[in-house]
C-alpha cells in the first residue's frame, strides 16, 4: 500500500513517491529534526511477512552501513513503526545511467570517468567483504558530483569466521533462507554466468557485471540480449558480445581489451580485483585524453608567460623537424646480409611446405617449424636459435601456419579445422575458434588474432581468449577473398593478399 503524503515515519515526513522496485517502494520525505531531504525505502506491505525479503532487507541495511564512500549512497538510519520496516539513506537529484541509455551510448571521455568511478566504490565494497550481485545501469544514479551506487539489497556479505560474535558475521551469505528453491538473486541481463548455474559468487560476479555496464555505456547496445530467458542465458554462458570497436570504432583498443576480460565466462580469466581494474582505466583515461580538452584556469599573467613557453617550444620543433630532416635524408650504408642454415635432427623431415611451416620469435631467439619424425604425424617443434636440440610440443598434431604471439610466449596454430594456441613453457593446446580451410593469421598485440579462411573470403579477426570471430575487412569490387593476413607495427594496420578474378592476386 502506498504511503500518503505527509505521513511520519519517526523523524521522516514523507513528501511525495520516487519509484518502486523489486526490494522497495522509495519515497521523498524530510528529516524533521536535521531539515534536510533524504530518500526512505520501505519493505512492501504485501511482501513484509515473506522471511527471506525480510531477512534480505535487513541485510541491505547492514551492508549499506559498513560503508562509507564518496560514490556510493549513504545510509543514514534504519527504522521500524507500524509494521513498516524502513532505510533512511542520502536523497540523490539526478538520473540513473538506465534512463541516460535510452539517449544513446556515453561520450568516451564519460564512459571512462563513470567507470573509474564505479570501479572505485566496488573496489570499497570488496574490501569490506561485499559484493553488489545486482549491479547494472539502473542501480548506478548519475548525479552533478559525479555516479553513485544504488541497491545493496542484494549484496552478499562474506561471512567472517575469525570474528564469531561480530553480528555481521551471523548474517546469511547463501542459505536455504536466502536461495531457497534454486532463486537467482539479481537481473537476468547482467549476470555473470556462476550466477546462472548457481555457483559460489564473489568480487569478480561484479566484475563481469562491471563489464556489462561499461560495454553499454561506450555502445548504447547490451552486452547480452535474446528473445526469451532461455536464449538470453544461453548467450551469456556461450557467446561473447561484438568487440566495442565493431559498433563504436574510435575505442582505444585497450578499452576493448578490458571490457573482453571483464566478461570472461571463467571468474580465473576475468580481472581479479576492482581496484587493479580502477588502474587500467585510468592508464586508458590518461593515455587518451587530449590536453587540448583541458580548460583553461590560468591568470592572466601565466597565460601570457605559457605562450611565450608555446612559442619558444615552436621554434625548437622547427630546428628539430630540420635536423631530423637532414638526418632522414643522410646516405645510409646498405645493411649486411646474413645467410645461415638450420639442420633438422636425423629422422626429420620438414612437411605442408605450400603454407608456412616455421615461424620465427618476435625476439629472434627461437623458432618453431613442423616436422615428421619418420611416418609420424606431423607436429609443432621448437627450439632456440643457439640450440641444436628441438623440443616437439604435445597436443600440436597435424599443426600447420605456426605463428607466435607478440611476447613470445604462445604459438598459434590451425589443425582439424580450429585455430588453436599453445604456451610454449608446455601445457594443453586451448581451442580459440573454428577455422576450416585456413589461410594465414597474424597475432597482434592488442589481443586480437586476424586470420584467413576460404569459407569466410574476408579476413576474420578473434580475440586471443577465444570467441566468436567478426569480419575484419570486405571485398571491393573485382575480389574473391582475402587471406595471409600480417599486423604492422602498431596494428593499425594489417598486410594481406587480395585475389581476383582470373586469379590475379595483390596485396
Amino acid at each position: 500500500m502506498a504511503i500518503l503524503s505527509g505521513k511520519r515515519l519517526g523523524p521522516y515526513e514523507i513528501l511525495s513517491s520516487i519509484g518502486a522496485g523489486g526490494m522497495g517502494e522509495v519515497y521523498r520525505a524530510r528529516d524533521t529534526r536535521l531539515d534536510r531531504i533524504v530518500a526512505v525505502k520501505i519493505l512492501p506491505d504485501h511482501l513484509s511477512d515473506r522471511a527471506e525479503l525480510r531477512e534480505r532487507f535487513e541485510r541491505e541495511a547492514r551492508t549499506i552501513a559498513s560503508l562509507n564512500h564518496s560514490h556510493i549512497c549513504t545510509l543514514y538510519d534504519i527504522g521500524h513503526q507500524d509494521g513498516i520496516d524502513f532505510l533512511v539513506m542520502e536523497y540523490l537529484e539526478g538520473e540513473t545511467l538506465a534512463e541516460r541509455l535510452k539517449k544513446g551510448p556515453l561520450p568516451l571521455d564519460q564512459v571512462l570517468h563513470y567507470a573509474i568511478e564505479i570501479a572505485d566504490a566496488l573496489d570499497k565494497a570488496h574490501r569490506k567483504g561485499v559484493t553488489h550481485r545486482d549491479l547494472k545501469p539502473g542501480n548506478i544514479m548519475l548525479t552533478k558530483s559525479g555516479s553513485k551506487l544504488l541497491d545493496f539489497g542484494l549484496a552478499k556479505l562474506r561471512q567472517e569466521t575469525a570474528a564469531p560474535n561480530n553480528s555481521l558475521s551471523k548474517l546469511p551469505t547463501a542459505d536455504a533462507a536466502i536461495t531457497a528453491q534454486g532463486t537467482i538473486l539479481g537481473t537476468l541481463q547482467y549476470m555473470a554466468p556462476e550466477q546462472l548455474e548457481g555457483k559460489e559468487v564473489d568480487a569478480r560476479t561484479d566484475i563481469f557485471t562491471f563489464g556489462a555496464v561499461v560495454y553499454e555505456m561506450a555502445t548504447g547496445k547490451k552486452a547480452f540480449e535474446g528473445k526469451s530467458q532461455a536464449s538470453l542465458i544461453a548467450k551469456i554462458l556461450e557467446t561473447d558480445p561484438q568487440p566495442i570497436s565493431a559498433l563504436q570504432p574510435m575505442t582505444p583498443p585497450a578499452l576493448d581489451r578490458v571490457v573482453r576480460r571483464c566478461l570472461a565466462k571463467d571468474p580465473e580469466n576475468r580481472w581479479q580485483t576492482a581496484r587493479d581494474l580502477e588502474l587500467e582505466m585510468k592508464s586508458i583515461q590518461e593515455g587518451g585524453s587530449p590536453a587540448g580538452l583541458s580548460m583553461d584556469r590560468t591568470t592572466p599573467a601565466r597565460r601570457q608567460w605559457t605562450k611565450m613557453l608555446l612559442w619558444s617550444a615552436a621554434v625548437l620543433a622547427a630546428c628539430a623537424v630540420v635536423g631530423l630532416t637532414v638526418w632522414h635524408f643522410r646516405p645510409v650504408p646498405p645493411r649486411p646480409v646474413t645467410r645461415f642454415t638450420i639442420s633438422l635432427p636425423a629422422g626429420q623431415r620438414l612437411v605442408g611446405l605450400d603454407t608456412p611451416a616455421i615461424a620465427l620469435s618476435p625476439d629472434g631467439t627461437r623458432f618453431a617449424y613442423i616436422a615428421a619424425q619418420g611416418s609420424g604425424l606431423p607436429q609443432l617443434y621448437l627450439r632456440a636459435m643457439a640450440s641444436s636440440d628441438a623440443r616437439p610440443i604435445p597436443g600440436t598434431e597435424g599443426a600447420t601456419d605456426p605463428f607466435f604471439s607478440p611476447d613470445g610466449q604462445w604459438l598459434g596454430f590451425f589443425t582439424g579445422g580450429k585455430l588453436k594456441k599453445v604456451s610454449v613453457s608446455g601445457g594443453a593446446a586451448v581451442t580459440l575458434v573454428d577455422a576450416l580451410s585456413p589461410q594465414g593469421a597474424s597475432w597482434g598485440s592488442q589481443g586480437m588474432i586476424a586470420f584467413g579462411s576460404e569459407q569466410a573470403a574476408v579476413l576474420l579477426q578473434v580475440s586471443d581468449a577465444g570467441g566468436t570471430p567478426q569480419a575484419l575487412t570486405h571485398l571491393e569490387e573485382g575480389e574473391t577473398d582475402h587471406d595471409w593476413p600480417e599486423f604492422l607495427p602498431g596494428d593499425k594496420t594489417v598486410l594481406f593478399a587480395a585475389s581476383g578474378d582470373a586469379h590475379s592476386r595483390s596485396l
